[in-house]
């Protein structure tokens, strides 16, 4: 059997093993290269860092014993202890040192990394100095101690996140958001990933070379390829990796951690399928989006209503073409319903309503003449939560009824005259919790009573404009279509009556000088763009609107594709660009022809005496997903054998990404006496500096291609 002496050698000579290992790696860091069975030591290192850090608290109380010195016994056991507890902290730092080369980066590990280094070396010397003066041998423990604990800290941020110590008494209250100020993004698709995926891909424990704690991460991508592309699932590792098995060791989540949930699967593909915005609201999608009716639904309050659903027929019947009926929410007993069109307003369709009027929770009836009409129905609503009656003309006993329903939190009576009497009783309704009172005549004395006697209320009285300066809502662009045969009728509106809407049709920006000023709807025969602003008085001018549209013209007779697209976005091949189908700028997967090794180039012949003077080619932009304008695009003519250049250009490459958009390319040809033409898009060879995959080809991706006299 082993003497204690023995022991102790034996502890003291492997002590000097791991110093000189770890001085190696310290000082090779990842120059040096370790075979792969190492990796399996460094991934030992959170199994095997717990025994140096109780063997060496251990042994530092034992440096505390009072008269220890005279208790021989009881200080070998606790130099022993702490001789052993330095050979695991050597062997955990060792370890560590190795993992460290794998995936790991940033402040935390730094930290982390040399707080290691420093316990080993400190209770290195506190071991062969433990003879010297008592009272310096405690301070030093006590020194060594600390460090033990930081060090800790940092290795538990470095795994479980830097709140995870405090994370137990933090505030857990959850900010409210209102649906109108709600991000697809930051609201609704961080979160999942905060939840399921930032612990393996933040600062510290970067794995796959993918960041996921910030937007610049997200948007550089992984070693395996791009985060998210708008619309393409095949080539969007998020979607590839969270649809692969759970036992494919590439899954995502990894099968160890908490899996996403059968909806939070739906919602990320849903918002790659809408474009993968990392800044769109989450309301400027269309309410049917699916997107949409998953995420809303937590921004008002998730309120449940234990009152039975309405007849679906009853519903269905209520629906028409100047009434909308609608659940709140999916799934939801509460009923929306909006009336609009002023002129099919009918005002004893109204007293259709008594079907459903254990339904109603929200009911607007805005700019609808109410004037004289009986609203006495509405007390027959006994779940009514919000009402919308802004500039309907009520009068004050119209005022009155509505003033006396308690169940009401949101009231909107804008545009209405709110007399003293009215007033008195508006002052009543303690239960509201949002008011608005826009044009209401009120005066500065009346809004202070209202304040005072509604203190728990939000009340908006309208924009007084003191001062400040806001900018306009961008114009609305109205078109049936946007590839049509004959012509085409473009409407521009505002919601603001008074503002003045100025536009372009030649693809150049509006000012509020050289843009045209629109009067009334613009009939159009040709291909373009349209981009439209807004400008008013005390306002600042609006960001542009903008449209394209397509004038579909002359049909080739004839028509190939000399290089195939590429096998992911093939489309429908060469019929694809005559179709005229519009594909959606998001879903580029979809009808978007694609090419990147080899250039698009098409041959086209037409019917005698019909050959176009002009070429528009639909193209698709999404720098971040790779897609640029061509390097150069040229159009030949075949003239007695030879090609003749009839046209081309060279698009100036974007020098920042911007979200996924159609562009037009119109471009006209210098004589139509050829036989056929040849259209050549030349794809971009390296993509620029400023992108994070710069010196990668770039795409060209196509949709249509329209011909012109």
């Amino acid at each position: 059997m082993l003497k204690i002496s023995s022991i102790r050698s034996i502890l003291e000579s492997t002590l000097f093993i791991w110093i000189g290992l770890t001085l190696i790696i310290t000082i090779a860091g990842n120059a040096l290269a370790l075979p792969d069975w190492l990796q399996v030591v460094g991934r030992s290192h959170p199994i095997i860092l717990h025994f140096p850090i109780v063997l060496l608290l251990i042994g530092l109380l034992f440096f505390w014993i009072p008269g220890i010195d005279k208790k021989p016994e009881i200080r070998e056991m606790g130099e022993l202890s702490f001789l052993a507890g330095c050979n695991f902290a050597g062997i955990t730092v060792l370890a560590g040192l190795i993992l460290a080369q794998e995936e790991y980066t940033g402040e935390i590990l730094t930290w982390h990394k040399w707080g290691g280094l420093i316990v080993f070396a400190g209770c290195v010397l506190l071991y062969f100095y433990r003879s010297i003066k008592a009272n310096l041998i405690r301070l030093s423990s006590i020194a060594l101690a600390l460090a033990i604990i930081a060090t800790g800290h940092w290795g538990a941020g470095l795994t479980h996140g830097e709140d995870f110590l405090l994370a137990p008494i933090q505030s857990n209250e959850i900010e409210v958001i209102p649906l109108a100020e709600a991000e697809i993004f930051g609201d609704v698709v961080q979160p999942i990933l905060q939840a399921k995926c930032v612990s393996c891909h933040k600062e510290g424990k970067i794995k796959g070379e993918l960041r996921m704690d910030h937007i610049e991460g997200l948007q550089k991508g992984g070693k395996s390829g791009p985060f998210v592309l708008a619309g393409d699932f095949e080539n969007s590792m998020l979607i590839q990796r969270i649809n692969l098995p759970e036992d494919d060791k590439k899954h995502m989540p990894p099968k160890n951690k908490a899996q996403l949930t059968d909806e939070e699967l739906l919602i990320l593909s849903e918002w790659v399928a809408s474009g993968a915005s990392f800044e769109q609201k989450l309301v400027t999608l269309p309410a049917k989006n699916e997107l949409y009716q998953l995420a809303s639904v937590k921004f008002e309050g998730n309120k449940i209503y234990s009152f039975d659903a309405a007849d679906l027929d009853d519903i269905q019947e209520l629906n028409t073409s100047f009434r909308s009926v609608q659940p709140l929410f999916p799934e939801s007993p509460a009923l929306d319903v909006s009336y609009f069109g002023i002129s099919a307003f009918q005002p004893e369709s109204l007293t259709d309503l008594k079907k459903v009027k254990n339904q109603v929770v929200r009911f607007s009836l805005n700019k609808m003449p109410l004037a004289g009409v009986d609203l006495t129905f509405l007390k027959d609503f006994t779940h009514l939560e919000e009402l919308q009656l802004n500039f309907t003309d009520l009068n004050t006993d119209q005022l009155n009824l509505i003033f006396s329903l308690n169940t009401l939190e949101v009231l909107a009576i804008s545009g209405n005259t709110i007399d003293k009497q009215s007033l008195s009783n508006l002052a009543k309704m303690t239960s509201l919790k949002k008011l608005f009172v826009w044009q209401t005549g009120l005066s500065d004395k009346d809004q202070e009573m209202l304040k005072k006697a509604l203190p728990e209320t939000i009340i908006d009285f309208g924009f007084d404009g003191k001062g400040v300066i806001y900018e306009l809502n961008s114009p609305i662009i109205t078109q049936s279509e946007m590839i049509y045969q004959d012509s085409l009728e473009l409407k521009l509106s505002h919601p603001i009556p008074t503002a003045e809407i100025r536009y372009t049709l030649d693809g150049t920006e509006p000012d509020s000088i050289s843009g045209k000023v629109y009067t009334e709807p613009i009939f159009t025969k040709s291909t373009g763009k349209i981009i439209a602003k807004a400008y008013a008085a005390e306002w600042k001018g609006s960001k542009s609107s903008e449209s394209i549209y397509i004038h579909s013209g002359i049909q080739p007779t004839e028509s190939v594709l000399v290089n195939d697209p590429n096998p992911k976005y093939k489309a429908t091949g060469v019929a694809t660009l005559f179709d005229l189908v519009k594909a959606e700028a998001p879903n580029h997967g979809q009808k978007w022809l694609g090419f990147q090794d080899h250039p698009m180039v098409l041959e086209v012949s037409f019917a005698k005496e019909n050959n176009p003077k002009e070429v528009s080619l639909s193209l698709l932009y999404n720098e971040g997903a790779h897609i640029f304008p061509p390097s150069k695009v040229t159009i030949q003519g075949l003239e007695n054998g030879k090609w003749q250049l009839l046209a081309s250009t060279s698009p100036e490459v974007p020098s920042k990404g911007a979200p996924a958009r159609s562009e037009l390319m119109n471009m006209e040809l210098a004589n139509t006496n050829y036989e056929k033409l040849k259209i050549t898009l030349t794809p971009l060879s390296r993509l620029p500096k400023w992108h994070p995959f710069a010196g990668d080809k770039g795409w060209v991706f196509v949709d249509e291609v329209i011909f012109n006299e």
